[in-house]
């Protein structure tokens, strides 16, 4: 164990992180030149794409004699559970920072998680190749935050690889060796997991105490279930098979169980037959946005469950149940941590699975207080609503958690409703101040307090850049306030959140009807003063997006039973007299007053109903 070291990359996203796990790789020959690529530890094709880290990824390497275990990690606050897993099984963290970027909210948080978790510290400097590098001032920056010496931090570029050999001996003399007794029975908590079609679940492990062996019976600790070490290996990063996994080592396990909830993240596994004490799991994951996932062809309704239990696997954060809607059918309502963790997770299933979704407006819980805590037991029973994730939040008997603005009940019954606030960090250089105060200011916000990263006689004002600390309604910032704070500041502010409790809100659920319908999968719930100013917007979006009918289509935004906003999509108008090429004018005459006639008795039958393409609700999602 004394020749073991688990350590993880935490930053920012965009700071290099994966980079520089490239060059760790490549450094230690992990990887041969020959299979080297870019970015080689995100192994999903939207990672590629998008240049963002979604799954942590491990990687066993060899240097000066000594066993270094990495784990890279997720830098957006979406992915942040990500982030908590892996520092629960590793001893120390490289903190990294863009110099041309400086420390940003995220940098922030991962930091505060890694002293949390006790891990021992490496401050590195990335991307001093750059002509745009701020060495001096955020090498400023990282002793005001972690109280270090300047000259522990360590400048590197992980692009054309400079200095980063001094990270890997940093990681060896500061970060401690495994702890764990090699001769007790085994215990091995599991941090991640996948589903292979052929072999079923893979479990990613650390092993805390004993060691694991090839075929070796295995039992789970918490969800009871007997399974058999088909094969173990570690990761370099692909799956290097081992006779056996020794105390402290980072690895997996193929497990042949079939049923993905046999395998959950932060349980334990022992030896068969063996009583220990099951090691503390991890902070569950607490959703903040909700959504119903249904796919457009009911045929695919099992597909679509089997899809989310095998994604569920390897995203421990997705919490999911089912959902019925009597317009699109049987689904599931999934919770999410944010937006983009929503938007990766639809892309998933309509790439992997090949569905054909239908996602409805996102939401977030709302706390409900009603008059009778008769009606909120009949509710609660009918809806089965559980607490938001696994956290004991404390109800009284007339309260209730709403997930689906469709299941908010009728004005009459509620006495008040209570929203999610966040509390949000957001880093900006003080030149930008002022429009991001105004930008959270629309968005609800309350001020609390700013702090500076740099101390004042470092340089002037514009050198500075500070954290503004607010709290804002969550339902505020889930469609464009990211892209409004990248606008108001030119591309320079950054931010973290973290849930605060619950607030009362003076909310009312608005539903959007499209040719006298209501369209259940665009309910929504919205601040009473601003019904209106939503509603037109959404049914502008619907006029600007939807195809013309045979008819003329009613789009209405409706508030109880009053209409607050509402537009008309003309009738297609198909030209009748296209084919005509001469003769009487009444010939026209007569074809355009028989599809007059025809519109008019189309109109007595009823409008009849309209398709919404995917695209449409999309669009509407970010109106």
């Amino acid at each position: 164990m004394q020749n073991i070291r688990n350590f993880c990359i935490i930053a920012h996203i965009d700071h290099g992180k994966s980079t520089l796990a490239d060059r760790f790789l490549e450094l230690t020959d992990t990887v041969s030149k020959r299979e080297m690529t870019d970015r080689v530890m995100d192994t999903m094709e939207l990672e590629k794409e998008r240049g963002i880290t979604i799954k942590l990824q491990p990687a066993k390497m060899t240097w000066k004699g000594y066993q270094l275990n990495l784990i890279d990690t997720p830098g957006h606050v979406d992915f942040n559970y990500e982030v908590s897993r892996s520092l629960a099984a590793v001893e120390g963290a490289v903190l990294l920072v863009d110099c041309t970027q400086g420390i940003q909210a995220q940098t922030i948080a991962n930091l505060y998680l890694a002293i949390e978790q006790d891990l021992d510290i490496i401050p590195v400097l990335n991307k001093i190749d750059l002509p745009n590098a701020q060495i001096e001032k955020t090498k400023l920056e990282i002793v005001n935050l972690l109280g270090c010496k300047e000259e522990e931090i360590i400048c590197v570029s992980g692009k054309t690889g400079q200095n980063v050999e001094q990270i890997l001996d940093a990681v060896i003399e500061k970060v401690s060796p495994p702890q764990g007794d090699a001769d007790a029975p085994l215990r091995a908590v599991i941090f991640d997991s996948f589903y292979d079609d052929y072999r079923g679940v893979v479990a990613y492990i650390r092993v805390v105490d004993g060691s694991m062996s090839k075929n070796e019976p295995l039992h789970t600790v918490a969800t009871n279930s007997d399974l058999q070490a088909l094969e173990v290996g570690v990761l370099r990063p692909k799956l290097d098979p081992q006779e056996k996994l020794s105390t402290g080592e980072i690895g997996y396990v193929v497990t042949g169980l079939r049923q993905v909830e046999d395998c959950r993240v932060g349980d334990t596994i022992t030896v068969r037959n063996t009583k220990v004490v099951g090691l503390p799991g991890y902070k569950e994951a607490m959703p903040m946005v909700f959504a119903g996932i249904f796919t457009k062809d009911g045929d695919q309704h099992d597909d679509l469950r089997e899809a989310i239990g095998k994604l569920k696997l390897n995203d421990a954060a997705l919490q999911y149940e089912p959902e019925h809607s009597p317009a699109l059918g049987s689904g599931f309502r999934c919770g999410f941590l944010g937006l983009l963790h929503l938007e990766i997770f639809q892309e998933r299933l309509a790439r992997e699975f090949n569905l054909d979704l239908v996602v409805t407006v996102p939401s977030v819980a709302y706390k409900v207080t009603l008059r009778s805590s008769g009606l909120a037991k009949d509710l609660e029973a009918k809806l089965k609503m559980k607490a938001v994730g696994d956290q004991k939040l404390e109800l009284a008997e007339n309260q209730i958690f709403i997930k689906s603005p469709a299941d908010l009940p009728e004005p009459n019954f509620i006495d008040s409703i209570e929203e999610p606030m966040i509390k949000a960090d957001i880093v900006v250089p003080s030149e930008f101040i002022g429009g991001i105060m105004g930008l959270v200011a629309e968005k609800r916000g309350i001020y609390e307090n700013t702090e500076y990263l740099t101390p004042s006689n470092t340089g002037t004002v514009i050198d500075q850049r500070a954290v503004l600390h607010y709290k804002i309604p969550l339902s505020m910032i889930l469609t464009d306030f990211y892209d409004k704070l990248k606008s108001v500041s030119s591309g320079y502010a950054s931010m973290n959140y973290e849930f605060a409790g619950y607030q009362v809100a003076d909310v009312v659920k608005m539903q959007i009807l499209v040719a006298e319908e209501i369209v259940e999968s665009m309910t929504m719930i919205v601040y009473r003063d601003d019904a209106h100013r939503v509603g037109k917007k959404i049914v502008e979006t619907l006029k600007d997006n939807l195809p013309q009918q045979m008819f003329v289509v009613k789009l209405q935004a409706a508030v109880g039973g009053t209409i607050v906003a509402s537009e008309r999509l003309s009738a297609m108008r198909k030209d009748v007299t296209g084919y005509l090429y001469g003769g009487d004018i009444t010939r026209k005459k007569k074809l355009l007053e028989k599809q007059k006639k025809g519109k008019k008795k189309m109109m007595e039958h009823g409008a009849g109903s309209v398709d919404i393409p995917t695209d449409v609700y999309l669009k509407v999602l970010r109106a």
